[in-house]
C-alpha cells in the first residue's frame, strides 16, 4: 500500500472548530428553538386541554424558544466579534441540555401544580443563566476589546435580570408569596424577563444586527452611545422591578421613565442607519416592525404603571402580553433568524443564498397579515374576530418553523431540493392553523348538533361507544347534574362557562379543566366509564353551594360514598388561652361622622394570614386587610364614592345595603387586578352591612368579606363614647376543604366573633367611665346566624333597630336588655354604667356566646384614671 493509498483511505479528521462542526452545532442549537416553536403553536392549539392553559403558551414560547435563542446568539456575537475562540463543544450541549431540563420542569410544575418540581426547575435556569453571564465575563476578560466589547455589557445586564426575573417566578411557583405581594412579584417578574432578559439582549444586539440586515456599516457614535446608554435602561428596569415588588407607584413609573429614555438613547444609532439606508429585506423589515412594536410598548407599559398600584399593574399589562410576545418578541426573533440562520448553517455561498430565498418564502404577505392582525387580538373585538387573528399569526409562526426546519435538515443533508414537502407541509399547518383558530374547537360540529351527532352514532377505532355531552357552568351549578351512561361508554365532555365569573370542572379521575372565563369553552375526553364519577368547581366555595357533576354507569347507586356532610367538626377552640404576642385587637372605637356630604373611599380585597381565635390563625379573604372591613359613617344623603379594588386572586364583588341601585353593574364580580367604582346615596338612617357579592355569599362573607355602615339618625344626640361591633361566624381550616364547606352549609360555625377574632375583647377589653353615655353599635354579619347582644351587669335606656327607635329615655320608664339582630341586620344600645368594674358584653344566644362572642368592658371612675 502507498503512502497515498493511506492518505486517502485515513483522511486527516477536521479540527474540531471549523465552520463545519460550527454548522452543526448550530442546526442543533437553533432546531431545539424550533421545537419550542412549534410546542408553542401546539399549546395554544391545545390550551382548553392542559392546566393552566393561561400561561403555559406564554412561558413555553419566553422560556423554551426565547430564552434558548438569547443564550445561543448571545454567545456567538460575543465570541465572533470579540475574536474569542469557540467555548468547547461539551460545554456548550451541556449547558443546553441542562437549560431544557430546567425549562420542562418550570412548565410541568406551574402547570401541574407541583411547586417543587416548579421550584427546581426555576433555581436550574437561573443557574444556567448565572453560569453564562459569568463565562461572558471571563471570557470578555480574555479578549482584546475592540469596537464591538461594549455588546457583552448588555448580555450580562441581560442575563443577571432573568436571574432576578425567574428568582421571582421561583417565589411565585413556591407558594411562598400570596395575596397582594403575589400580585406585585407577578408585575416585577413580568417586567425583569421581558424588558430584562429579553429587552436589554435585544437592544445590545441591534447595534450590530440593525447595519447587517441594511448591508451597510454601524454609525460611527454606535460604541459611545451603547456605553452612554446602557446605565440609565439597566437603572430604571432595577428601580422599576423593585419598586414594583414594593408596591411603589411612582418609583416604579419613575424607573420605567429612566428605562424608556435609557432605549431612546440606545436607538438613535439605529435611526441615524435608518434615515441614510432604508430597509429592504425580509429581516430588515420584521426587525424594524418589532422595534415599533418594543417602543410602543414600552410607552403604554409607562402608562399603566403610572395609573395603576403595583399589585394591580399585571393584572393591566397581563392582557398585552400576546400583542408584546407577538409583534416585538416574536418578529424579532424570525427577523434575526431570517437573516442568521443560513449564515451560521453554511455551505458556502449558494447555499447560504437557496437557504436564505427559502426563508423569505412569501416574506411580504407573512409580515402583513401578522402585523395586520397583531391589534385583534387584544382589542375588545368580537370572538370569532379575535381568534381568526390569532389564526393569522400562528399560521405565519408555523410557515416559518416549517421552512427553518427544512433549512435546518438541509445542513444535515436530509432534505432534498428544491423542498417541495417542507412548502407542502407549511401550507398544510397553515390551513389547520386557520381552522382551529376560527372554530376553537378543531373545525368539527359543534354545539347540540355534534352531541347528537357523536351521542348516538360514534365509535372509536375498537368499537367502543363514544357520546359527546354539552356541559354549562353557571348560577353555581353544573348543568346537566347528573350524566348517565352505557358502562364502557367513553365521554367527551364539552364544558362552556356561561356565567359572569370564572369557574372551572375537575373530575375524581384528576382530569380538570383550566379556570374558564365568561364564553370559554374547554374539552374534558374520559376512559370507558366503569365506575361513578364524580365533578366539582374547584373555586373556594362553589363546590358546597351545589356546583357539582355526578356520572354513574346505567344502574349503579348514585349515592356518594363518603359525603362530607358526615364528617366530624374539628375540636373545640380553646378560648381560655391567650392570644400571640403578635395580635392586635380591632379598633372598635367608631369615630364621628367626617363632615362633607361626598366621601371617597378605597376598598382593597385583600388575602391575609390572622388570627381568628385565641392562638388560631386562619387565611382570610378581607377588605382592606381586616376583618370586619372598614366602617363607613356618614349623615343622610351623604354620597359615597368607592373605589373597589380586587388585589386577592379570585373573583369578587362588594354589596352596600345603605345605597339603593340596580345592582346588575356595581356590584358585578370583578377579576384579580381590575377594579370599578361604586357609588351610592345614603338617604336612609341606619347601621347597614357591607359584604362580597359574589356566589356563594355564605362562603365568601364567612371568610370575612364583610364590614359596615352606619349612617347616623337625624338630631343623633352627642354620647361620650361609640363602639361598633360585628358579629360575624368562624369557619376553622382549609377554605374550600369539603368537611369544611359542609359544615358551612349547615351553619354549624366552629365558633363567633366580634370584630373577627372570638374571645378577642376577652384580652383587649373596650374602656368606658362611671357616668358616661356609652353607644354600642352592632351589626350581624352571619352569613346565617344573627345576635342577641346583651351587656352583664348594665341595662340599656335607648334601643335604635333597623332605622327606628324602639326605646328612648325620657319617654316611658321601660329599659331593655337585649338588642336582636338577625343576620344582616343593625342597630344600637345607649347605657350608661352605675360603678368601676368589668362588665361582659355578650350574644346571649349562649352557643354563640360561648363559642367565642364575649368580652369585657373595663368601667373605671373618673378618679381612677
Amino acid at each position: 500500500m502507498t503512502s497515498v493509498d493511506e492518505k486517502i483511505e485515513r483522511p486527516r479528521p477536521r479540527p474540531p472548530y471549523q465552520s463545519g462542526s460550527r454548522a452543526t452545532w448550530h442546526a442543533i442549537a437553533n432546531a431545539v428553538v424550533l421545537a419550542w416553536f412549534a410546542t408553542t403553536v401546539f399549546t395554544v392549539f391545545a390550551r382548553d386541554r392542559l392546566p393552566g392553559a393561561d400561561w403555559v403558551p406564554v412561558h413555553t414560547f419566553l422560556l423554551g424558544a426565547v430564552t434558548n435563542a438569547v443564550v445561543t446568539w448571545t454567545e456567538h456575537f460575543s465570541t465572533a466579534l470579540l475574536h474569542l475562540p469557540a467555548p468547547a463543544r461539551w460545554w456548550q450541549v451541556l449547558r443546553l441540555a441542562v437549560l431544557n431540563a430546567g425549562v420542562v420542569a418550570v412548565l410541568h410544575g406551574s402547570s401541574g401544580g407541583d411547586a417543587v418540581l416548579g421550584t427546581a426547575g426555576a433555581v436550574v435556569v437561573c443557574g444556567v443563566a448565572a453560569v453564562h453571564v459569568g463565562t461572558l465575563i471571563v471570557r470578555s476578560r480574555r479578549s482584546l476589546g475592540g469596537r464591538f466589547a461594549h455588546l457583552v455589557a448588555w448580555y450580562v445586564g441581560s442575563g443577571a435580570a432573568l436571574v432576578a426575573g425567574g428568582t421571582l417566578g421561583a417565589l411565585m411557583v413556591s407558594g411562598q408569596v400570596t395575596g397582594s405581594l403575589r400580585l406585585r412579584v407577578e408585575a416585577a417578574h413580568i417586567h425583569a424577563n421581558l424588558l430584562g432578559w429579553v429587552g436589554l439582549a435585544v437592544l445590545g444586539t441591534l447595534f450590530i444586527l440593525w447595519p447587517a440586515v441594511l448591508r451597510t456599516r454601524a454609525h460611527e457614535d454606535t460604541g459611545r452611545l451603547a456605553r452612554r446608554s446602557l446605565a440609565p435602561v439597566v437603572l430604571g428596569l432595577a428601580v422599576t422591578v423593585g419598586a414594583l415588588v414594593t408596591g411603589t407607584r411612582w418609583a416604579a413609573a419613575a424607573g420605567l421613565a429612566l428605562y424608556g429614555a435609557g432605549t431612546a438613547l440606545a436607538l438613535v444609532p439605529s435611526v441615524r442607519t435608518f434615515r441614510r439606508r432604508r430597509p429592504h429585506s425580509a429581516a430588515s423589515w420584521m426587525v424594524a416592525a418589532a422595534t415599533g412594536w418594543f417602543v410602543a410598548a414600552v410607552a403604554v407599559d409607562l402608562v399603566m404603571v403610572a395609573v395603576h398600584p403595583a399589585d394591580e399593574v399585571a393584572g393591566a399589562v397581563g392582557p398585552l402580553l400576546p400583542l408584546v410576545m407577538a409583534g416585538f418578541v416574536g418578529q424579532i426573533l424570525v427577523g434575526a433568524m431570517m437573516f442568521l440562520l443560513p449564515v451560521v448553517l453554511g455551505g458556502g455561498p449558494a447555499a447560504v443564498k437557496r437557504n436564505s430565498a427559502l426563508l423569505e418564502y412569501g416574506w411580504k404577505t407573512r409580515l402583513a397579515l401578522a402585523n395586520a392582525a397583531l391589534p385583534f387580538i387584544v382589542l375588545p373585538v368580537p370572538a370569532w374576530l379575535s381568534r381568526t387573528a390569532w389564526g393569522v399569526l400562528l399560521a405565519t409562526l408555523g410557515v416559518f418553523v416549517v421552512l427553518a426546519a427544512v433549512a435546518v435538515a438541509r445542513s444535515f443533508g436530509l432534505v432534498p431540493k428544491p423542498p417541495v414537502a417542507g412548502l407542502a407541509v407549511g401550507a398544510v399547518l397553515t390551513a389547520l392553523v386557520v381552522v382551529v383558530a376560527v372554530t376553537g374547537q378543531g373545525g368539527g360540529p359543534s354545539g347540540t348538533d355534534a352531541a347528537e351527532h357523536t351521542g348516538h352514532a360514534g365509535h372509536m377505532a375498537s368499537g367502543t361507544a363514544t357520546r359527546t355531552v354539552d356541559v354549562t357552568l353557571s348560577g353555581m351549578r353544573v348543568r346537566p347534574g347528573t350524566i348517565e351512561a352505557a358502562p364502557g361508554t367513553r365521554l367527551v365532555l364539552r364544558v362552556t362557562n356561561v356565567d359572569t365569573q370564572e369557574h372551572d370542572l375537575r373530575l375524581d379521575t384528576g382530569q380538570r379543566t383550566p379556570m374558564l372565563r365568561t364564553g370559554e369553552t374547554a374539552t374534558l375526553r374520559l376512559d370507558p366509564l366503569r365506575k361513578a364519577i364524580d365533578g366539582w368547581c374547584t373555586v373556594p366555595g362553589h363546590r358546597a353551594a351545589g356546583m357539582t357533576l355526578r356520572i354513574t354507569p346505567t344502574g349503579a347507586a348514585t349515592a356518594s360514598a363518603g359525603s362530607a356532610d358526615s364528617q366530624a367538626s374539628p375540636a373545640p377552640l380553646d378560648l381560655t388561652a391567650s392570644p400571640s404576642r403578635e395580635w392586635r385587637p380591632y379598633d372598635a372605637a367608631l369615630k364621628p361622622a367626617p363632615g362633607g356630604r361626598e366621601h371617597r373611599v378605597e376598598i382593597r380585597v385583600e388575602e391575609k394570614d390572622l388570627e381568628v381565635a385565641p392562638g388560631v390563625r386562619q387565611r382570610m379573604w378581607t377588605f382592606n386587610g381586616t376583618v370586619p372591613g372598614p366602617t363607613l359613617r356618614g349623615s343622610v344623603g351623604d354620597v359615597f364614592t368607592v373605589t373597589f379594588v380586587n388585589s386577592g386572586t379570585m373573583g369578587h364583588g362588594i354589596d352596600f345595603h345603605a345605597g339603593a341601585l340596580a345592582p346588575d353593574r356595581p356590584m358585578r364580580t370583578i377579576q384579580p387586578g381590575e377594579r370599578l367604582t361604586y357609588r351610592f346615596r345614603a338617604d336612609q338612617a341606619g347601621a347597614w352591612l357591607y359584604h362580597c357579592s359574589t356566589m356563594p355569599m355564605t362562603e365568601h362573607i364567612a371568610n370575612g368579606m364583610y364590614g359596615a355602615v352606619v349612617i347616623d339618625p337625624p338630631k343623633l344626640p352627642r354620647v361620650d363614647r361609640e363602639y361598633i361591633l360585628v358579629q360575624g361566624e368562624l369557619y376553622t381550616g382549609q377554605i374550600g376543604d369539603a368537611a369544611r364547606s359542609a359544615r358551612l352549609r349547615r351553619g354549624d360555625a366552629d365558633g363567633w366573633m366580634f370584630n373577627g377574632t372570638a374571645a378577642g375583647y376577652d384580652h383587649a377589653p373596650l374602656t368606658a367611665r362611671t357616668g358616661e353615655r356609652v353607644r354600642f353599635w352592632v351589626v350581624a354579619a352571619g352569613p346565617s346566624s344573627g345576635t342577641a347582644f346583651h351587656i352583664i351587669g348594665t341595662r340599656f335606656d335607648t334601643v335604635y333597630k333597623e332605622g327606628a327607635y324602639l326605646l328612648r329615655p325620657g319617654r316611658d320608664r321601660g329599659g331593655a336588655q337585649v338588642l336582636d339582630l338577625a343576620a344582616a341586620q343593625g342597630g344600637f344600645i345607649e347605657t350608661t354604667f352605675p360603678e368601676p368594674g368589668r362588665y361582659s358584653f355578650v350574644d346571649h344566644d349562649m352557643r354563640h356566646g360561648e363559642a367565642g362572642a364575649h368580652g369585657y368592658i373595663q368601667v373605671t371612675s373618673g378618679e381612677d384614671e
